[in-house]
């Protein structure tokens, strides 16, 4: 952490920012239900293929995020998304955005932020980034069980989800927060 805010002003405030996107659309994702013990609950499933991508970052510490729905995941989608992450960066702050080493998170042809420093987890360890937790959450709680009608209708629901979670900035808190995040650059 310490080397990704290297070039950062003295005294700048750092935020700990983690973004990662996920595929919402009409092949949904099936999550548990609570059931009768021994019975199989029935469930819609859709057969079409329309999807869109909800690319979404959180600050724990802030309870805040930033989020986009477009129909493609890419490098020109990725500018995009860290424009709107820069946007909601405290004024004044710098944030430190962990995420995934996906192509088009490392592309050299990024256009990022100049308050915004990416730092890439480890391969292969989507578990230490809680935004696959927040993910989960949006599928069990908006995007599972559910048949769309268009791409509209799926990019309506992606955002009537975040948008609904991002009313609760405790409950965004509570599921993204890791201890490990907590590093004290001041002192380091």
């Amino acid at each position: 952490m310490k080397a990704t805010v290297a070039g950062v002003a003295p005294g700048t405030s750092i935020e700990v920012w983690f973004a990662d996107e996920a595929r919402v659309g009409q092949q949904g994702t099936l999550t548990r239900v609570w059931a009768k013990r021994g019975t199989r609950p029935r469930a819609v499933r859709d057969h079409r293929y329309t999807w869109a991508w909800l690319f979404g970052a959180v600050c724990p510490e802030r309870g805040v995020g930033a989020a986009v729905v477009l129909p493609h995941v890419n490098v020109e989608a990725m500018d995009i998304h860290w424009a709107e992450i820069g946007r909601r960066v405290a004024e004044g702050a710098h944030a430190v955005l962990v995420l995934d080493g996906a192509g088009w998170h490392t592309s050299p042809k990024l256009r990022v932020p100049e308050n915004i420093s990416l730092l890439p987890l480890p391969r292969y360890a989507p578990e230490l980034n809680p935004v696959e937790n927040l993910w989960e959450f949006l599928r069990a709680n908006f995007l599972s069980h559910r048949v769309w009608d268009s791409y509209r209708a799926v990019v309506d629901a992606c955002c009537h989800a975040w948008n609904t979670l991002m009313r609760t900035p405790q409950r965004v808190t509570s599921i993204t927060t890791r201890a490990w995040a907590h590093v004290n650059i001041k002192g380091a």
